[in-house]
């Protein structure tokens, strides 16, 4: 039962990185407009892109965005870091307190 949690907290681990990453991406587009990934950045703006878009999609339908002037703050993303980081913490007790 311990490699499996060890595994899941892998695995959130890895899917909050790649959250990070989507975060640097995501203002990459925003600070060059005109940049078009080619090779492999493009492998990984599609990777990362696949991986992230289906809950933050499932977030929106729900949680709008923040319009503050001009600006409209992604609410989604945090919501889902929040939840990514909660699920962690709680496995994280979850190995080191219990386990049995």
């Amino acid at each position: 039962m311990l490699i499996l949690a060890q595994a899941l907290l892998l695995v959130i681990s890895l899917y909050l990185a790649v959250m990070w990453i989507r975060f640097i991406l995501d203002w990459a587009r925003v600070l060059a407009p005109r940049f078009r990934p080619r090779g492999i950045l493009l492998v990984l703006f599609e990777f990362v892109y696949t991986l992230t878009d289906p809950p933050l999609k499932f977030l929106r339908r729900w949680i709008k965005p923040l319009r503050v002037g001009p600006v409209a703050l992604d609410l989604a993303w945090i919501v889902l870091l929040f939840g990514i980081l909660l699920l962690r913490y709680g496995v994280q007790i979850w190995i080191f307190t219990g386990l049995r």
